[in-house]
């Protein structure tokens, strides 16, 4: 049974319109959480708004929204200000335009939905549209409101549905060159280069998340399970940090050993030997034919 509806509107592409809903695609639901606790009671702790200059407790019908206009200098914005101008919902996703999948950077793509249609009568105009951007192999861009306020969503087909992505607006990202200018071009050279072109060969995989193992959770899982039981937690020895690398061509050929190197260095030790038994048997053909004609 699928969980409560996170929104409810209608899905339009130009006279083409169907009742639909969004869940969340993603779930935070089965991270490990902890509680501030008091140590002495083991009660659970209660967080309080307090004055940064006085330290006085704040109750709930004295705490406003102000924005910070200078250093410690705010201007109070009060609720019904704020409503001047909240964007009204129309509930409606009013298909734009559709792009090719590749032009979207992904710094843009933020969160995630399943787009379903509402009830029955909503199926055939959903697949309808549904079926359309399969064929066009593009995706829809639109703008939906939520949570009062306006943000554009990509959306494409997913299966049976639609996968709605929501997008960081330009002022959202920051410019990569403040943190790239910086970077050196050193001289590499061709060897080294081809050497870790290997190394990339001998680690291609297809993506599948389903190999994604989250040992960290597991691990404070089994921590939270072992302490619940009355056992001692035992304190891992520190890890001693390896040396710094010296020589990258040095570096790269350890990484090649080790990582399916050994299979190709088999290879070419078995090629050698080999040539080396074939030079033996040259020669041993060579100086038994000396002796005969002797």
């Amino acid at each position: 049974m699928a969980p409560r509806a996170y929104w409810k509107g209608t899905l339009k592409l130009s006279l083409v319109s169907c009742p639909v809903v969004l869940y969340p695609a993603t779930t935070a639901a089965e991270k490990t959480r902890f509680h501030l606790i008091n140590r002495e009671t083991g009660n659970r702790l209660k967080q309080q708004m307090i004055d940064s200059e006085t330290g006085a407790v704040v109750e709930s019908d004295q705490k406003g929204r102000g924005y910070e206009l200078r250093k410690g200098k705010y201007v109070e914005i009060e609720p019904e200000e704020l409503e001047a101008v909240q964007i009204e919902s129309n509930h409606t996703i009013d298909i734009e335009s559709f792009v090719p999948s590749e032009e979207i950077d992904q710094r843009y793509l933020n969160h995630p939905y399943y787009i379903a249609p509402d009830g029955k009568a909503a199926v055939d105009a959903f697949a309808v549209i549904r079926d359309a951007m399969k064929d066009q192999d593009r995706v829809a861009l639109a703008k939906i409101v939520l949570t009062n306020r306006e943000h554009i969503i990509a959306i494409e087909p997913l299966g049976k549905g639609l996968l709605g992505t929501t997008l960081r607006f330009p002022y959202e990202l920051r410019e990569e060159d403040q943190f790239f200018d910086d970077i050196k071009s050193p001289k590499i050279t061709k060897d080294m280069v081809e050497l870790a072109g290997h190394i990339l060969r001998t680690k291609a995989a297809h993506f599948d998340p389903g190999k994604f193992k989250d040992d960290y959770e597991t691990a404070l899982k089994a921590l939270v399970k072992r302490k619940a039981s009355g056992k001692t937690i035992e304190l891992p020895e520190p890890e001693e940090r390896p040396s710094n690398v010296v020589s990258l061509m040095d570096a790269l050929k350890q990484s090649l050993k080790g990582r399916g190197g050994k299979k190709a260095a088999a290879k070419s030790h078995a090629r050698r030997a080999t040539g080396r038994q074939r030079v033996a048997r040259k020669t041993h053909r060579s100086t038994a034919r000396h002796r005969k004609a002797g």
